[in-house]
């Protein structure tokens, strides 16, 4: 059962600015968290850390001009337990003013290993993501700590993780999410609680070890604590440089994308299997990996058994070796290897049938080509963020922007393809396959294969004048943009 626990506040009470108010301040700066005037999505669960972080947030409002917008997730999983947490948070929030949205989803498992605490998790944020799209808001805030953080780290520790694993959640997710108390322990957020007053829930569910995090937080990071009482903060640091390395390699792979990997129309990449075999291990699996992931239907990252065993095509050198993996056909042809999506079985005919029919332009940066099937003229060019938001306050114009940061080259102008999917803007983060899109949009059958479809390596960027793909759209930290532009073609006698 659930305990609200208080912590009488000191009499004489300093008029200082709290520690964790400067902490939280420091880190949504050095992190470029959010800025001055936005509005902010703050998950509430009830419990210390989310009591915390919204009490930190609401004392900041006024001098930051920032709009809170509370969200408490009611999944009833703890039956009166879980209701108490919803009536908490709804006090809280009356007592100061704050607006409170409460969602009580219905509660379905996506895969046959998730956990419902997974599950549960996946819906919190997919519901927060799309009341985030649907209200305007520009960041998505949840209540973290470092404590969190590694608990996390050695989670995937002991899962055999790799560089990325290691380095744990980051300050700010490509979704909007951010964690600006991920640099703050648990005891200093209970020391703020007990300043203020301030009481909280505890939810039971945490003191089970039934689940593997719960069992990290209560047995073995204890021990560690007592070798090395400094461990929460050690892994905590560790993580953030970890991630700094992280995403220096990541940019190298996208590099190495850009300059190995040969895409074609029919989402076949070859790479060289002599410049390949020249690059240091390390990049060798980073690239297999990214090849991979554009395989992947939710761009998930391959296993070290799968990464490895592509490799082993490379390096043994055996013409016409081939790997058949689950997503992808991997072939040594000639000195060159050749990734290839696997057709579903029950779309071979439509696609051998539909092969006559596909039409496939490249697109350079900068340039315009014609589509003639909609007798429409693509116009792409880069630009900065300043410059390309001021074209697009062009009314006549019209033009789409896209995070030039977030695909690589050669671009593509194609057709529909059977199996084609892409993760629709505003569509909670979920990838929708091209025809189930089609169909919701009432496209009909003759008329898809007429839709320009504007393609990167990494995936479809753009169902031209219809839906850009959540994963490149222009965000608060981009500084380059992809500006494309449609108009009709008129005609010579025109």
């Amino acid at each position: 059962m659930a305990v609200e626990t208080t912590i009488k506040r000191p009499s004489s009470r300093s008029v200082a600015r709290p520690a964790l108010l400067t902490h939280l301040v420091r880190t949504v700066r050095q992190q470029q968290l959010f800025v001055p005037g936005q509005h902010l999505l703050v998950a509430v669960s009830g419990g210390p850390d989310s009591v915390a972080l919204l009490s930190l947030l609401h004392r900041l409002a006024r001098s930051w001009r920032l709009t809170l917008t509370a969200v408490h997730c009611n999944f009833g999983l703890r039956g009166a337990e879980s209701d108490g947490d919803e009536s908490f948070v709804s006090t809280f929030c009356r007592e100061r003013h704050l607006p409170l949205v409460i969602h009580r989803p219905t509660l379905v498992k996506r895969r046959q290993r998730s956990s419902l605490q997974a599950a549960a998790r996946d819906a919190r944020y997919d519901f927060m993501r799309q009341l985030a799209h649907d209200v305007g808001a520009d960041r998505i805030v949840v209540g973290h700590t470092a404590n969190d953080q590694a608990e996390t780290v050695l989670m995937w520790m002991l899962r055999g993780a790799g560089m990325a694993g290691l380095a744990g959640m980051p300050y700010a997710r490509e979704d909007r999410i951010i964690r600006p108390l991920l640099a703050a322990t648990r005891e200093e957020v209970v020391t703020y609680l007990g300043h203020e007053g301030l009481i909280y829930r505890r939810d039971s569910s945490n003191e089970k070890p039934l689940y593997h995090r719960n069992r990290i937080r209560k047995e073995l990071l204890p021990v560690i604590m007592r070798l090395a009482p400094a461990a929460v903060r050690v892994l905590q640091r560790q993580a953030d440089l970890l991630r700094e390395d992280e995403q220096y390699l990541e940019q190298s792979t996208k590099n190495l994308m850009r300059a190995l990997v040969s895409p074609d129309s029919r989402g076949v990449q070859r790479v060289n299997r002599q410049a390949f075999i020249g690059l240091p291990v390390a990049l060798q699996r980073r690239l297999v990996r990214a090849i991979l992931r554009t395989y992947d239907e939710e761009a998930r990252a391959s296993s070290v058994r799968v990464v490895e065993s592509v490799r082993r095509v490379f390096l043994k050198g055996r013409s016409e070796s081939r790997l058949s993996l689950t997503q992808t056909l991997v072939t040594l042809d000639q000195e060159s290897v050749r990734f290839s999506p696997t057709i579903e079985k029950d779309h071979r005919d439509e696609a051998d049938s539909a092969q006559g029919k596909r039409e496939v332009l490249p697109l350079p940066v900068p340039s315009t080509i014609y589509w003639a099937r909609t007798n429409q003229q693509i116009h792409v060019q880069l630009m900065t963020r300043r410059a390309a938001e001021e074209v697009g306050r062009a009314p006549s114009q019209g033009p789409v922007l896209f995070d030039a940061d977030r695909f690589s080259e050669p671009l593509l102008v194609r057709g529909w393809q059977p199996g084609d999917r892409f993760f629709p803007h505003g569509m909670k983060g979920k990838s929708k396959k091209l025809q189930d899109f089609f169909t919701d949009r009432k496209v009909a059958r003759h008329e898809r294969e007429k839709v320009p479809l504007l393609v990167a390596p990494e995936g479809i960027l753009w169902v031209v004048g219809m839906r850009q793909d959540e994963r490149f759209v222009v965000r608060g930290g981009t500084t380059r943009c992809l500006v494309v532009s449609v108009s009709n073609r008129v005609s010579e006698k025109e």
